[in-house]
């Protein structure tokens, strides 16, 4: 009963978790020699917030398919959840060496090194990420805080800008496009984009701080 990665993801994606355990259980049951169902039911406890306990269905997984990329990413899923960055970042590797080059995983890469404070490795990731996938918005998010970060300020800016004609409602891209016309000297700009980011999202203190920051300059300079 090997059930298979499309069947899964459209269960998971309902939310329907004790359906897929039941499927599992019983698919792991009827072959316990099967790598597929130990990866699933681990994919299944992460995505149930409880990538502990997926740990022992990715191991069991590898151990039976040491060339299972789909296990070894699902098995770096679970310890980037567990805040094991080390682990999971092998584990991505690993999967990379094993044949897979997709979107998720490029993503996870480049999340796991920033962690590690990897920030190149960061860049590279995020943009085969949105390489392969333009549409991932969340990519391209990350990989405009990366370039930002290691002071691309311009080419940060396009990704940014790329987003929010994607995405206009983006709140914390108009935030850091903020960001990044402050830090170089465009102030009006600036202020822009912090009230369109006040004007999505009222709460967003880092933009709320900013505004009046940069409101405080400005009224310094009337006085002088």
């Amino acid at each position: 009963m090997a059930l298979k990665r499309g069947r899964i993801h459209e269960l998971l994606k309902g939310r329907k978790f004790e359906e897929v355990a039941k499927l599992l259980d019983q698919a792991i049951s009827e072959k316990p020699e099967d790598p597929e169902g130990y990866t699933n039911f681990g994919n299944l406890l992460v995505a149930m917030g409880q990538p502990e306990k997926a740990l022992s269905f990715f191991e069991k997984a590898v151990s039976l398919a040491p060339k299972s990329a789909d296990a070894l990413f699902g098995y770096g899923n679970a310890l980037f959840d567990t805040g094991d960055y080390q682990q999971a970042l092998a584990r991505f590797e690993q999967a990379t060496k094993k044949g897979m080059y997709d979107n998720d995983l490029c993503y996870m890469i480049g999340r796991t090194a920033l962690h590690l404070d990897q920030n190149e490795l960061a860049i590279s990731s995020f943009r085969r990420a949105v390489d392969l996938k333009k549409s991932d918005d969340e990519a391209r998010f990350q990989y405009g805080l990366a370039l930002a970060k290691s002071g691309q300020l311009g080419t940060a800016k396009q990704q940014f800008l790329t987003l929010i004609r994607r995405d206009p409602n983006h709140a914390d891209a108009h935030y850091n496009l903020g960001v990044i016309c402050a830090l170089t000297n465009k102030p009006e700009e600036s202020a822009d984009y912090f009230k369109k980011t006040l004007a999505l999202n009222p709460k967003h203190t880092l933009a709320v701080d900013a505004l009046r920051e940069l409101e405080e300059k400005e009224s310094s300079g009337k006085a002088e």
